[in-house]
């Protein structure tokens, strides 16, 4: 759409570069060019816009293969208008001088003429096709038969057009054909799938078997490893219980040894002492034997007063402790009585 603006009943168009504007006034051309811009008067001005620019155009259509399946194609076809000046002849590009919009609808008008252009070609291959080889081979097939019809196509020349590309984008068929034909190959992967679950649970259960396998291998190892050792520290224990016998035979014969010398020193030191004991007593017996016979003579020998003294002496040795004596007379009397008569006799 172009820039108009209006000022004092004159019209200014700004065009843009992707814009091919052809301004006539009385049947002449005064201007003709992509992005211009001039002053004109609606009254008199013929002003057609032509867009130069790459276009895409969608189409989507139904088409039948030669098994009579319907099948959608998605397309989009780039064009572009080669020559404006023949496009504005052929096609009515002319705009409003008051809005810059078009009169009529020139690229809808376009863009059947493509489509059905697309649309003849595509059908003619794809009726010739089975659906299995359409839904293969078929997108690949149509962008190829369509590109060269639309490039063999008269009418595109002759209005100006140019077709710059063809693509396919999709290639289907109803959607009950479709799930159908789904199906086989998703009952293969889903078979693929249980299979390789299967074999996963088989390789699980192998490894399981594997490691259940280790585990009792290692316990039956361990089991032997701790009966060597039980009878290892049996072995060590008697030989410890021997060692210790024979060391405590050898203690108890030392101590028995010990013992027989230290039983043999005191009976060899009590026969010396019962020896020297005997030998004492017989040596007391002899002095006291020989004091007594002493005594006897040296008694015998002095008088019965030195007795009676030493009889008194020894007495008064033997008498306990006396702090004082009382002597009556009548003690005393009888006393010095009896020492004169003793002393008379």
């Amino acid at each position: 759409m172009a820039d108009i603006t209006r000022r004092l009943g004159w019209r200014h168009l700004r065009g843009a570069p992707t814009a091919h504007v052809r301004h006539h006034r009385g049947g002449k051309l005064l201007h003709d060019g992509p992005g211009l811009s001039f002053w004109f008067r609606a009254l008199t001005a013929a002003v057609s816009e032509v867009p130069v620019d790459d276009r895409e155009l969608a189409m989507t259509f139904h088409a039948r293969t030669s098994d009579f399946q319907d099948v959608a194609v998605q397309a989009t076809v780039t064009y572009r208008v080669s020559d404006p000046a023949l496009a504005a002849a052929r096609l009515d590009f002319s705009i409003d001088p008051d809005t810059g919009v078009w009169r009529g609808a020139p690229l809808e008008q376009l863009g059947t003429l493509l489509t059905e252009t697309a649309q003849q070609h595509a059908l003619d291959v794809l009726a010739r096709t089975t659906l299995a080889a359409a839904l293969v081979d078929g997108v690949a097939a149509v962008r190829e038969r369509v590109a060269v019809g639309l490039g063999a196509e008269p009418r595109l020349p002759a209005t100006g057009i140019e077709v710059v590309a063809v693509r396919v984008v999709a290639l289907r068929p109803e959607p009950e054909v479709e799930r159908a034909l789904r199906t086989p190959a998703r009952e293969l992967i889903q078979q693929e799938a249980d299979r390789a679950t299967y074999e996963r649970r088989a390789v699980a259960v192998e490894r399981e078997r594997a490691i259940a396998e280790n585990e009792l291998d290692s316990q039956i190892e361990l089991a032997r490893r701790e009966e060597q050792l039980v009878d290892q520290r049996g072995t060590n224990a008697r030989r410890e219980a021997e060692e210790h016998a024979a060391a405590d035979a050898v203690r108890a014969g030392a101590e028995a040894a010990r013992t027989v010398r230290l039983a043999d020193a005191e009976a060899a030191r009590s026969v010396r002492l019962a020896r020297a004991e005997a030998e004492g007593a017989r040596e007391v017996g002899e002095a006291r034997a020989q004091a007594q016979a002493a005594w006897l003579r040296v008694h015998g020998e002095v008088d019965v007063a030195t007795l009676h003294a030493l009889t008194g002496t020894r007495l008064a040795e033997n008498l306990p402790n006396i702090e004082s004596v009382t002597v009556s007379p009548d003690v005393l009397t009888g006393l010095l009585a009896r020492f004169g008569a003793g002393e008379r006799a």
